[in-house]
C-alpha cells in the first residue's frame, strides 16, 4: 500500500486557500520535475498465451503501482529542484521495472515464444515541467480531436503549464488539473461530418437504461486490465448495469450478476473514472489508495444523466456482439503514451456539434458539461478480448466500414452529462472549483486520458433483439423513448422521478429509482419506502431467465476465448479495503450482498466527516441522527415513567 501522508495533507482546502506556496516549482529557476514518463509495457503486448494471463497481468499491475510510488516520492518539496535527488527515485525505478519485465519475458517464454526487446522498456524520463509547451502544438489547432491532438498541447495557454499549479483551490494540488486544461467550448470548430450512409446501412438504434450511479458503486479496480489485482486502476470507477464488477469477479460472477439496468436481460458492465470538483471536499476515498493517497480528490460528482445508445454502420449490416466481450476506449495513460488511443470527448448541452478531447469544456450559463464515449464499432470475428485490450476489437474507417479481417457489431455511444459549474479560471478555480476526472497520478488528471470500459453481458436473446432493430432502421430499448439531448435531463430518467423507481432496484433495494436525484419524489426506497404515494415500489420483472447458481453462461470451449481472474476456491476470504467497493448506502441490502459479495463500507479510518448537500456521501448518516435522537428520548421516557410510578406505589 502506498503511503499517502503528503498528497492527502495538500488536498485539505483549508490549508490550500490559505496562499501555500506552490511546491511544484522551484524559486531559483532551476531543475523541475513535471512528470514521469514510462514505456506502456502492456500496450506492446499483442500475443500473451492463455497459461502466461494471470502472471502477465499481475506483474503489468506491479509496473503501474511502482510509478505511481516514484511519482509520489518526487512530489517531496525537497526533491524539486535537486537533480541528484530526483536520480535517487528514477534509479531505483529503473532497476524494479527491469525485475518485474523480465518477470514478463520469463512467463511469456515459459508459455511459447520469449518476446525481443522487452528490457528496452525498463528505463522511465522525467519530463521537466518547463518544455512541456514546447514540441508539440497539435491540440491547440485541432481541438475537435481530428488527427494528432499533441500530448502537450492542452498546456500552451499559460505558458507556465504543469509548473503553475493552482495550489490554493483545494484540489489537486501539484497534480493538476489547471485552468490551461479548460477551453470555452464557444471557440471550438464543430466536428467534422458523419460519413454517408450507404445502401446495406443499419440506420436503427437500440437504448438501455442503467442509471446514473446514484448508490455511489466506486472502485478502484479494473476487472479487464488487471483482474485478481486491487487497486489495479489507481483511480476510482463509477458503475451502471452489473453489480458484481470488481478486481475479481469471473465470468460466471458477471454473467450471474446484478444488474441497474431497467431491462433485466441487460447485465453489460458500464464503468468510466468518477469526475471530482476540486473543492477541497475529503470523500470517503480520501486515506485510501485509488483516492487521495494517490492524488484523486475532491468532492464526486454523480451525473445528471447518463444515455446508453447501441448505433449501427453506416456501410454495412451489424452482427451481434459476442457474450462477455471486453472493450475499452480511449487510453488512461494518453498524457505520455501519446494521443494514438485517445478517444473520449468532452462538451456542452447545446453545443455538442462540438467536442473536445484535450480539454475539459467551460460552459455557457445553463449549459451542462457532456461526457462522451464512442466505443470501438468492429470485431475481429474471434476473440472476447486480446492482450493489450485492443487488437481484437477496431474503429471503422473513415468512408465507415471496417477494416479487413473485422465486421461491424453495435456500437455503444456512451453519453454522461454532469451539473456542474463553470469553473473560475482566472482565479484557478478559487471562487467556483475546477473540475477533472480520477487518473494515474502521473497523468496529472489532464481530459485527454479519459476512457471508457464496456464488458457485454446482455441476454443472447436481447442481443438478438438490439441486432435485429438496429438492421431494420428501427428505435428500440428500454430508454428509446427518452430524448438524450434534453437539457432538462431526461434521459435514462435521471431528474423527473418518473423512471418507475427501476434502476438499481433489482439489485439495491435500498435504493429504489438510483437513477433519480434525491428528493425527486420516489428514490432512495430505504430512506422512503412509500416514495410519492407512500407505497412500496415493485421491482421490474425480468425480461430473461435468470441463471441459477450453478450454471454456466461463460462461452463454451469452442466460443471465442476469454480471460479469467482466480477462481473463487483462489480469492483470500477477507478483502482488503483496496478491494472494496464503496457504495454510497451505509448497509447494502440483501440482494447486494448476494449478487457482488464485495459491495461494504470502508474501515471507519476512511470515512469522511458529514458533508451537507444533495447526493453526498454523509446523506444517510444526516438522516440516521434524528431516528437515533428519537430513539435516545423514547428509552429516556421509559425510565423516567418507572421511576415516576415506584414513587407512588
Amino acid at each position: 500500500m502506498l503511503g499517502g501522508g503528503g498528497l492527502v495533507a495538500a488536498n485539505v482546502y483549508a490549508s490550500a486557500t490559505e496562499g501555500s506556496p506552490d511546491t511544484s516549482q522551484t524559486t531559483d529557476g532551476g531543475w523541475q520535475a513535471g512528470t514521469i514518463d514510462c514505456p506502456d509495457v502492456g500496450d506492446t503486448l499483442t500475443n500473451v498465451p492463455d497459461d502466461a494471463r494471470e502472471e502477465v497481468d499481475k506483474e503489468l499491475a506491479l509496473l503501474d503501482q511502482q510509478i505511481a510510488e516514484a511519482y509520489q516520492k518526487l512530489q517531496d518539496p525537497a526533491v524539486q529542484g535537486d537533480e541528484a535527488a530526483a536520480s535517487g527515485i528514477m534509479d531505483p525505478l529503473a532497476e524494479n521495472r527491469a525485475a518485474t519485465i523480465e518477470r514478463i519475458a520469463a512467463a511469456l517464454e515459459r508459455a511459447g515464444e520469449r518476446p525481443e526487446g522487452l528490457d528496452e522498456l525498463a528505463a522511465c524520463t522525467l519530463r521537466q515541467s518547463d518544455d512541456q509547451a514546447d514540441g508539440q502544438d497539435g491540440a491547440q489547432d485541432d481541438q475537435n480531436g481530428q488527427g494528432d491532438q499533441g500530448q502537450e498541447g492542452s498546456q500552451e495557454q499559460d505558458g507556465q503549464d504543469q509548473g503553475n499549479q493552482q495550489q490554493g483551490n483545494g484540489g489537486q494540488s501539484g497534480n493538476g488539473p489547471v485552468a490551461a486544461d479548460f477551453a470555452d467550448i464557444t471557440t471550438a470548430p464543430p466536428a467534422a461530418p458523419a460519413p454517408n450512409a450507404g445502401a446495406d446501412a443499419s440506420s436503427g438504434t437500440f437504448a438501455t437504461s442503467c442509471g446514473v450511479n446514484a448508490n455511489g458503486l466506486f472502485n478502484s479496480d479494473n476487472v479487464i486490465v488487471a483482474p485478481g489485482v486491487s487497486n489495479g486502476a489507481h483511480h476510482f470507477h463509477d458503475y451502471v448495469g452489473n453489480q458484481a464488477n470488481n478486481a475479481f469477479a469471473d465470468d460466471n460472477e458477471l454473467a450471474n450478476g446484478g444488474t441497474s439496468c431497467v431491462d433485466q436481460g441487460d447485465k453489460s458492465s458500464y464503468y468510466w473514472p468518477v469526475l471530482r470538483l476540486q473543492n477541497g471536499t475529503q470523500e470517503q476515498d480520501a486515506g485510501a489508495p485509488g483516492g487521495g493517497i494517490e492524488g484523486n480528490a475532491g468532492e464526486i460528482v454523480t451525473p445528471k444523466d447518463v444515455t446508453l445508445t447501441f448505433v449501427g454502420s453506416p456501410s454495412s449490416k451489424v452482427t451481434a456482439m459476442p457474450r462477455l466481450l471486453r472493450i475499452i476506449t480511449g487510453d488512461a495513460k494518453a498524457f505520455v503514451n501519446g494521443t494514438t488511443n485517445a478517444n473520449a470527448s468532452w462538451s456542452c448541452t447545446g453545443f455538442e456539434d462540438r467536442q473536445l478531447k484535450d480539454k475539459y469544456p467551460v460552459c455557457p450559463q445553463g449549459s451542462d458539461v457532456v461526457r462522451t464515449f464512442k466505443f470501438q464499432s468492429c470485431w475481429d470475428g474471434r476473440n472476447i478480448d486480446s492482450a493489450n485490450h485492443r487488437t481484437h476489437v477496431a474503429f471503422a474507417q473513415a468512408d465507415g466500414a471496417c477494416p479487413a479481417g473485422f465486421q461491424a457489431i453495435p456500437q455503444l455511444v456512451q453519453r454522461i452529462v454532469y451539473d456542474v459549474d463553470a469553473p473560475s479560471l482566472q482565479d484557478g478555480g478559487r471562487t467556483v472549483p475546477l473540475f477533472a476526472v480520477d487518473a494515474f497520478p502521473e497523468q496529472l488528471h489532464k481530459p485527454v486520458t479519459d476512457h471508457g470500459d464496456f464488458i457485454n453481458v446482455f441476454d443472447e436473446g436481447l442481443m438478438g433483439e438490439m441486432v435485429g432493430c438496429i438492421n431494420d432502421g428501427r428505435q428500440c430499448g428500454a430508454g428509446a423513448d427518452e430524448e438524450p439531448g434534453d437539457d432538462n435531463g431526461n434521459g435514462n430518467g435521471s431528474d423527473d422521478g418518473s423512471d418507475n423507481g427501476s434502476d438499481n432496484g433489482s439489485d439495491n433495494g435500498s435504493d429504489n429509482g438510483a437513477s433519480q436525484e434525491p428528493g425527486s419524489g420516489s428514490d432512495n426506497g430505504s430512506e422512503n419506502p412509500g416514495g410519492s404515494d407512500d407505497e412500496p415500489q415493485e421491482e421490474p420483472t425480468p425480461t430473461a431467465d435468470v441463471p441459477s447458481d450453478d450454471a454456466s453462461t461463460a462461452p463454451a470451449a469452442d466460443e471465442p476465448k476469454t480471460y479469467t481472474s482466480p477462481s473463487a476456491a483462489e480469492k483470500p476470504v477477507t478483502q482488503s479495503p483496496e478491494a472494496t467497493s464503496y457504495p454510497r448506502n451505509d448497509t447494502p441490502s440483501a440482494s447486494e450482498s448476494d449478487s457482488t459479495g464485495v459491495v461494504a463500507q470502508p474501515p471507519a479510518d476512511a470515512q469522511p466527516a458529514p458533508q451537507g448537500g444533495n447526493g453526498s456521501l454523509a446523506e444517510t448518516g444526516t438522516q440516521l441522527w434524528p431516528a437515533a435522537a428519537g430513539a435516545v428520548l423514547l428509552i429516556s421516557g421509559f425510565v423516567l415513567l418507572r421511576r415516576t410510578r415506584r414513587r407512588y406505589m
